[in-house]
């Protein structure tokens, strides 16, 4: 018999926790969006060399920290899938409101 409170617990945190990421994920890319635009507008602005490789280097910055939440929502969202499935085999939870709190949690955070 599985221990229903402690899936419960479990689904409850890696729902949050596939939430807070996929927002963390979804600001480092607005934030490589808007550093793409300044650094257009330092070039098209014969802006400072210092200004430009700053601006650079802050962009490869919001790039690997895409790469970095993407992986890790990945893992999250790989984890929640399959507390999922052993969720729904078992009778108690399948109509459980954590369980659908957290199949919401998934169908939001699809990447």
């Amino acid at each position: 018999m599985p221990d229903t409170a402690g899936i419960r617990r479990q689904l409850k945190i890696k729902a949050g926790s596939a939430k807070r990421l996929y927002k963390e994920h979804r600001l480092y890319q607005k934030e490589e969006e808007d550093l793409k635009r300044k650094l257009d507008k330092h070039i098209a602005d014969n802006a400072e060399e210092w200004d430009i490789k700053n601006t650079r280097r802050m962009l490869e910055e919001s790039g690997k920290m895409i790469t970095d939440s993407a992986e890790r929502l990945g893992a999250v969202v790989q984890q929640l899938r399959e507390l999922l499935v052993n969720a729904e085999k078992d009778p108690e939870l399948a109509q459980d409101e954590e369980v659908l709190k957290a199949q919401e949690a998934m169908e939001e955070v699809s990447i």
